[in-house]
């Protein structure tokens, strides 16, 4: 289990010395993708962070989530992505508190942007993600696992619109979990980004995933608010608050962020 894990972050930390730099996305704070590409050669790397807290049946928890995104333009169309997170849980059941921290699974993805066409524009993202977390501590599954996500995009100033549909497949090291979560989970979302000044954005994005507790049909559902300033052409930094809109999303998110392009 530790050779897997550390042969994971091997590779990862190889593939980042290769691109040259340490990982992300250009729209944070916003959970939707758009379709935009760094341009053959570019960087971009995103370092954000988010809080989330929750409140169910008595048992309260927080949830801290570090994460490095590297976004490296292979073509001008075509996009390398890798997301290295680091999370930090608390759980409180009024007669004990338990605390985990650790590395969650590592992702790769490609972007594709296959079709633009007067501010209308189509891509692709395969995604793999790699068992480097602990599965004892819930910071992994255990199995590598895959999906792909189809996005759109339309711009128009001041506005920008995104939609993405994605699936994503699991398997689980576990029994326990084999038997009680689901291994295939969509998701759906939209965005919209509107200029009100030369440096700043306003973003919202409302979205739903499947319910990975195969008992449940009630599937998390949130909406999220937030802002985007732009220092410099390359610069940008990102705040939004995420709140869930039923019971199994976290009751409140605060999430920052800063990207930068070279």
């Amino acid at each position: 289990m530790m050779n897997n894990r550390f042969s994971c972050l091997v590779v990862t930390v190889a593939l980042t010395v290769m691109l040259g730099a340490v990982p992300a996305f250009g729209g944070h704070p916003l959970i939707t993708d758009d379709t935009g590409t760094q341009g053959k050669g570019k960087t971009q790397i995103e370092l954000t962070g988010q809080y989330e807290r929750d409140e169910e049946q008595g048992v309260k928890s927080e949830n801290w989530e570090a994460k490095a995104a590297l976004s490296f333009g292979l073509f001008d169309s075509l996009d390398l992505v890798l997301e290295v997170p680091y999370n930090w849980a608390s759980t409180d059941d009024g007669a004990e508190t338990t605390r985990d921290d650790g590395l969650a699974d590592v992702s790769i993805a490609l972007k594709w942007r296959l079709f633009e066409y007067e501010g209308f524009s189509l891509a692709l993202k395969p995604a793999a993600t790699l068992p480097s977390g602990d599965e004892d501590k819930g910071l992994s599954t255990g199995r590598p696992s895959y999906g792909i996500t189809a996005i759109a995009t339309y711009a128009k100033d001041p506005w920008a619109f995104h939609l993405n549909l994605g699936i994503n497949h699991k398997d689980y090291k576990f029994q326990a979990d084999e038997d009680a979560k689901r291994r295939d989970i969509w998701s759906a979302s939209f965005a919209a980004e509107f200029q009100v000044a030369k440096d700043w954005k306003l973003v919202a994005n409302v979205g739903m995933e499947r319910n990975a507790d195969i008992e449940s049909n009630t599937h998390p559902a949130f909406v999220l608010g937030g802002v985007i300033y732009s220092l410099t052409e390359d610069i940008d930094i990102g705040a939004g608050v995420k709140w869930g809109i039923n019971g199994p999303e976290a009751e409140i998110s605060f999430l920052a962020g800063l990207a930068f392009r070279f």
